[in-house]
């Protein structure tokens, strides 16, 4: 059985910092794309990362140069450090592996960023 689990969000102030982890199993992690994605209230599930199996990384625009993925295979652990954290990134925080499909729910409960003013 395919399993992901997110932690790591809290609340924090505006400009300041967290580290996201995602633990993997039930799957060949270090085979798999890993990714994160977000869902604000009110909104779309939104695509903010993307690693690939040889640790090539992919941002999406509002979070490049700020965000920055990681992934430890021995560990089958998934990061994603958050610095320079604005309100508009306030959401749920989900990982998922390989292909993405933005159109459905998240099967994991992800992990709350919230960005204070």
């Amino acid at each position: 059985e395919v399993q992901l689990e997110e932690s790591g969000g809290g609340l924090v102030e505006f400009g300041g910092s967290l580290r996201l982890s995602c633990v993997g199993s039930g799957f060949a992690f270090r085979a798999s794309p890993m990714s994160w994605v977000r869902q604000a209230p009110g909104k779309k599930l939104e695509w903010v990362s993307t690693i690939g199996r040889d640790g090539d990384a992919y941002y999406a625009p509002s979070v490049k140069g700020r965000f920055t993925i990681s992934r430890d295979n021995a560990e089958s652990m998934l990061y994603l450090q958050l610095n320079s954290l604005k309100t508009e990134d306030t959401a749920m925080y989900y990982c998922a592996k390989g292909n993405i499909d933005l159109s459905q729910p998240p099967l994991t409960q992800g992990t709350q960023v919230t960005v204070s003013s």
